[in-house]
Order: C-alpha cells, then sequence, then structure tokens
C-alpha cells in the first residue's frame, strides 16, 4: 500500500538520511514524517529560514521490522519516555501520535512522579490528533520516494 506523508524542514530534503544528533525524540533517532500536511507545516515555520514541506511516496514493506501504535496507550508513553530517555530500540519505523510540546509537558510530569498515569490519560484526552512515523534504518528509507516540496 502506498501512502503521501510529508516532513517539514527549512529545505527540501530529496536525499534522505538518518541524523543520530541533538535531544532524544518521542521514537528515537531517525527520519521523523507524517501523514498530516497541516502538522508538517507546524513542525517547519518552527525552523529558522525557509519553510518547507516536503512529500514522499511511503510503500510498506512486510519484511522490516514496524513498531505501530493506534493511539495513545500505556505502552506508547512507557516507548516515548524511554525512547526520550534515550534508550534504543531495534524497531526499522515506528509510528503511532505525537507527544508534541503540550503533551511532553505532561510527559515529563508522569516521569518526575508529579502526576499519575491516570492524571496524564485525563489531560492528554483533549488533544487534537497528531501523527508521525520514524524511519529509523536505512532499510526503513528505502520505503519512501520523494515527490516534491512546496516552499510556504
Amino acid at each position: 500500500m502506498e501512502n503521501i506523508i510529508y516532513h517539514g524542514s527549512n529545505v527540501e530534503v530529496s536525499k534522505l538520511r538518518i541524523l543520530q544528533n541533538g535531544f532524544y525524540k518521542d521514537f528515537g533517532y531517525g527520519f521523523y514524517c507524517t501523514n498530516i500536511e497541516k502538522q508538517a507545516k507546524r513542525w517547519a515555520i518552527t525552523r529558522k529560514g525557509n519553510t518547507v514541506v516536503n512529500r514522499y511516496t511511503y510503500k510498506a514493506c512486510p519484511t522490516l521490522n514496524i513498531c505501530s501504535f493506534e493511539e495513545m496507550s500505556d505502552e506508547w508513553i512507557d516507548f516515548v519516555v524511554a525512547c526520550r530517555q534515550g534508550i534504543d530500540h531495534d524497531f526499522d519505523i515506528v509510528e503511532g501520535p505525537m507527544a508534541d510540546d503540550q503533551i511532553w509537558n505532561y510527559v515529563e510530569g508522569f516521569i518526575e512522579g508529579k502526576i499519575s498515569r491516570e492524571v496524564f490519560w485525563g489531560l492528554v484526552k483533549f488533544s487534537y490528533p497528531t501523527h508521525q512515523i520514524v524511519f529509523c534504518t536505512e532499510e526503513a528509507l528505502k520505503t519512501l520516494t520523494f515527490e516534491g516540496s512546496d516552499i510556504l
């Protein structure tokens, strides 16, 4: 199955690569995309310089090791916490909801023991839908074909 996905940046990204620098992200290091164009635009405007939304065709590969979270769950928050703490995983692709800035504040409160798991779920249920898919290996990047970009 093929889908169009987006990557927000300040440059056109036609040659894909995995950057392993900076802070730890929700699903670890990799090339982050989303199936929500509006979300990619939000990602792009947080960068200095141009606002660029890149488009890719994603063709799923059944031989890759994929972890998919349909929604925020206890398994999802535990996975995000581990990745944000720098704990590696062995998935080629990870897909699921995103812990945006507001949700991340709740995650930090949960990690620090300031809010319980129950309170966390009560707070995040009012968040708008998000989506992210991260390509963590070179093999995973091969499932993407660059289709073009738009400077906003």
